[in-house]
């Protein structure tokens, strides 16, 4: 199948379905699916008859150049109509570009101190407020799952839920570790320091996903326990799973019910078997790639913050921003997001094209 004949049937199908959305239906389930389908097709839809009236345009535009009196009219157009075409043509092809699964999901963000002591956990602490700023700017909703902290202000590790539309397609990107420059408070000489944060980016994985036996499965409670050691309850409500086939570790303290603690270390455990089994399809597509954004691997440094430069560098894409402060506030991290998601889909389509 060509491209026009590829473009002439996903507009024929957008409209079949417009058209099926415009009966009544008995049946709410084939309703439900039809109409993802149709809103997931329409814009691409939408943009190749934009492109084409604007071929359809461009065709009358050359005709009338042989026009004395409209041939100045015709050039201007056509000159605008020359910078347009090109860009909705990209666009088309960004739309066809084959769509993530999971980009559409919520997403569990996982931020653990690294090299660095104190300074680290500090580190680890503004990169979760970074992402709390980040969904509140965006609308998505924030829901603290787990922390541990150090009681001087730092995060050894924390665990969040993040929901709204699109949330694991714009913050699928950070996983990786994040570097931190900066001359701690209690350092006299004024000496920057160097020490990291670990992030990763889960997408939330439902029952139908990952099906986890109870024989798999070793769970112990214990009593809650905050910074130092002090306790926080009197009676057995955190709770440890081992997921014994892998080796995979959840502990969930924060809430006094241990029902709840399970529930929420059952929804980690979940996530993070899901991103096991993407991260083995993402490692056999990429043999046939020549390259990628980033591989999601939480080894692999992928960006820095330095404080004395008021920079952030993210290493993958070669991008340097003077905006240390709105990047770490949340409002300034959206034009990096969209720096990398440009990359990857600039990288798919050179892919595409030399297939």
């Amino acid at each position: 199948m060509s491209l026009e004949q590829k473009l002439d049937h996903l507009v024929t199908h957008c409209e079949d379905l417009r058209q099926q959305l415009s009966r009544p239906f008995d049946d709410q389930a084939l309703f439900a699916k039809i109409s993802k389908e149709y809103s997931d097709l329409m814009p691409l839809a939408e943009k190749i008859l934009e492109w084409r009236k604007g071929l359809e345009e461009e065709k009358n535009l050359k005709e009338l150049l042989s026009d004395p009196e409209l041939k100045e009219m015709a050039q201007d157009d056509l000159q605008r109509l020359h910078e347009e075409l090109p860009n909705l043509f990209k666009e088309i092809q960004i739309l066809l570009l084959p769509k993530d699964a999971d980009d559409d999901r919520n997403a569990i963000i996982e931020i653990r101190a690294g090299t660095g002591g104190e300074e680290a956990a500090l580190f680890g602490a503004d990169l979760l407020r970074m992402y709390q700023r980040y969904a509140e700017n965006k609308g998505w909703r924030f829901e603290l799952m787990h922390e541990s902290d150090t009681g001087l202000g730092g995060v050894k590790d924390a665990s969040a839920l993040i929901s709204g539309k699109g949330v694991f397609a714009k913050l699928k990107f950070e996983s990786g570790v994040h570097r931190v420059q900066r001359v701690p408070e209690t350092e006299t000489s004024g000496r920057i320091h160097t020490s990291a944060a670990t992030v990763a980016v889960l997408p939330e994985a439902e029952e139908v996903d990952i099906h986890i036996e109870e024989k798999d499965l070793r769970i112990d409670v214990f009593r809650s326990s905050g910074p130092g050691g002090q306790s926080v309850n009197t009676t057995d409500s955190a709770v440890r799973i081992t997921h014994i086939p892998t080796g995979v570790v959840v502990q969930q303290q924060d809430e006094k019910s241990q029902h709840k603690n399970k529930a929420k270390a059952l929804k980690i455990l979940r996530s993070r078997l899901y991103e096991h089994q993407r991260a083995q399809k993402d490692a056999e597509r990429a043999e046939t790639r020549k390259s990628q954004v980033g591989s999601g691997d939480r080894s692999e440094r992928i960006r820095t913050y330095n404080f004395p430069q008021g920079r952030v560098t993210d290493h993958r894409i070669n991008l340097t921003l003077y905006k240390l402060d709105r990047i770490l506030e949340g409002a300034g991290l959206e034009e990096m997001i969209l720096a990398l998601t440009e990359e990857d889909q600039a990288t798919r389509l050179a892919d595409l094209g030399d297939a």
